[in-house]
Order: C-alpha cells, then sequence, then structure tokens
C-alpha cells in the first residue's frame, strides 16, 4: 500500500548545522530530484557533484549535472566532476534501451540540455579527493551510481575513504531479487569489481538497498498535489523531469508511479529517524552469467565473515514523502 502525501507538509526540523556533502551520480531523473533538493536544502552544503558512467555515459552524465545547475542556478555551485567513462553496460543488455525509455534520450526527460561545455575538465576522482583533503572526516559522501570513481579516488589517494565523515551508497539488494539481472541491482553490477572494493573496504559506509528504496513510491496524484511555484526555476525544471518520468513508467512498464529511490538515500542522510538499519556482512559477487554484481549477505546463524555494513532495512514511506512535499514548500518562490 503507497502512502499518502501529505497536503498540508508538516515543517521541517530546524538544522543548526549544515552536513557537508559530496554526490557521485549518473543523471537520471531521480539522481536529478535528489540532487536538486539537496541543493536547496539548508540542512546541506554540497561540496562537490561528480559525473560517473552508469545509466548514461560519464558524458552525457557531466552534462547533466551542467544542466541541473544551469536550470536550477543555485545561489552557491559546487565543484564539478567530469567523466570520460562510456556506458557501464554494453548495448545488447536489455537495461540500456529501457533506461532511455524511462528516462528519456539524455536521461532527464524533457529537460533541454545546454550545449555547453566545461572550460577545464576536472576528473570526478580526483575532485572527490580534493574535497576530502580539503575538509578531513567532515564530508558525507552519497553515491547515485556505479562506484567506479571512488574507487578510483582510493587507488589515487590511499587515505581517501578513511578520510570521509561517512559514505551512503545506494545499491544492492537484500530479499527482492535484481532489477538489471535476476540477482543483481544496476549500481552494484555496473562496476562490481570497483563496487567490491569500496564496500569491502574497513570504513564507516552505509547500503541502501532496493529493499528498503523501492518502498517510497510517488503517483501521479501526489505529484499534482504538490505545493510548489510551478513558473520559478525548480517547479520548472521539476515539470520537465517528473511527469515524463510518471508517464514513462505507465507506459513501459504499467506502474502508476515511480519510487523514489536516489531520494531515499538522500533522506538517509538527512533524516536517520525515519529509517532502520542492521549490521550485515556482506560481499559481491564478481562472477556469474546471472549473479555477477550480486550483493550476498552472510546471514547463517554463525556469520563466517566479519561484519563490515550497515545496512538500511526499512523505511517510512510517509515520511520520505514529507520529506519532499516539506522541501518544496519552504522554497521561496522566484
Amino acid at each position: 500500500m503507497w502512502a499518502i502525501l501529505s497536503l498540508v507538509p508538516p515543517p521541517l526540523p530546524i538544522v543548526s548545522l549544515t552536513r557537508k556533502l559530496a554526490i557521485d551520480a549518473d543523471p537520471g531523473i531521480g539522481d536529478a530530484l535528489a540532487i536538486a533538493l539537496a541543493l536547496y536544502d539548508p540542512g546541506f552544503e554540497v561540496l562537490s557533484l561528480t559525473a560517473v558512467g552508469g545509466r548514461v555515459s560519464g558524458v552525457q552524465a557531466t552534462r547533466n549535472i551542467l544542466a541541473i545547475l544551469a536550470h536550477l542556478d543555485p545561489p552557491r555551485w559546487p565543484r564539478l566532476g567530469f567523466s570520460e567513462d562510456s556506458a557501464a553496460l554494453p548495448p545488447d543488455n536489455m537495461i540500456g534501451p529501457l533506461t532511455e525509455q524511462l528516462n528519456g534520450h539524455t536521461g532527464l526527460g524533457e529537460l533541454p540540455i545546454p550545449d555547453a561545455e566545461l572550460h577545464q575538465h576536472h576528473d570526478s576522482a580526483k575532485v572527490l579527493i580534493e574535497t576530502v583533503k580539503a575538509h578531513p572526516n567532515e564530508v558525507t559522501l552519497l553515491t547515485l551510481g556505479p562506484l567506479t570513481n571512488i574507487a578510483r579516488a582510493q587507488e589515487i589517494f590511499p587515505h581517501f575513504l578513511e578520510q570521509l565523515k561517512d559514505i551512503v551508497c545506494l545499491g544492492g539488494s537484500m530479499a527482492v531479487g535484481g532489477d538489471v539481472t535476476a540477482a543483481a541491482e544496476f549500481n552494484m553490477y555496473a562496476d562490481a569489481e570497483a563496487a567490491r572494493k569500496v564496500l569491502g573496504s574497513p570504513v564507516t559506509r552505509t547500503l541502501v538497498p532496493l529493499d528498503a528504496s523501492r518502498k517510497v513510491v510517488l503517483s501521479f496524484e501526489q505529484y499534482d498535489r504538490l505545493k510548489f511555484n510551478r513558473l520559478a526555476r525548480l517547479g520548472r525544471f521539476l515539470n520537465q523531469t517528473i511527469p515524463f518520468a510518471l508517464r514513462s513508467h505507465r507506459q513501459y512498464l504499467g506502474h502508476e508511479g515511480i519510487t523514489l529511490d536516489d531520494v531515499v538515500a538522500l533522506a538517509a542522510i538527512r533524516e536517520a529517524r525515519w529509517f532502520s538499519h542492521e549490521t550485515y556482512t556482506m560481499d559481491i559477487e564478481l562472477h556469474g552469467h546471472i549473479t555477477r554484481g550480486a550483493t550476498i549477505f552472510d546471514r547463517r546463524y554463525e556469520a563466517r565473515w566479519r561484519a563490515n555494513m550497515d545496512v538500511v532495512t526499512d523505511v517510512d514511506s510517509q515520511g520520505v514523502l514529507d520529506f519532499v512535499a516539506s522541501s518544496l514548500a519552504r522554497i521561496a518562490p522566484e
């Protein structure tokens, strides 16, 4: 049963300190919504936005991040990271065409993509390293795509992960199966080697798997009831992305709503009270035509592996929907 979006969104609690945030993404309409909410949220200071090849190529991901910022034009632009990675999946994989159908040719629905390039191409992994070095033990890293950049940053700067305050990764699954194969979730499958390096490291990290992220669904009716200025920058941005995703999910999947996976991962950082966590031992399968990229949790009576992962196991769907509604309602008209 889907949660019901409140007609009058409750006010968000006052946040006294901002959390320094770096976001690594392959936008994607879902990524774009999470990025927009983070940029407007006074509880976050978004220090960097880095592109990674995944649902779209690295070059397209870079263009999409530029487009998001150009359309929203937030008061403070984060540092940008460029990616030249090709699309993460081979062309014969069926998730490729389906991804384009659900998100549009560029990945951002009907949002115009400016024909502009960065004057200087700063590699995403290096931007992440520089962000962490400038703010050691203060930065929370949110990953919304494959973990390619994170593994590369760790190779270049071996202290990268340990100098993060926290890393929250959207990806994997426990009991609901995969979304790119029967066993594997997309972000883990797209670069399984990188995922294993990052998630197998001895640092504090949180995984937001499909089991939790798929529990929050936004329907046509709920979107229509959201209160925001639809003629302002953010309003135009949302109207060129979210309705496209809603229509495409109905047309191609027969779904009457879209899951807010990326927003769930952002909310897991912003509002921990809405989430349940458990500690597990986990590894990632690197072989097998069907099982490559699968996240394997050791849930035997006597676990044989050392516990290495904080996993989000449940989410208050109404709380996350209220977070979206409140975030949009408090943004001043432009």
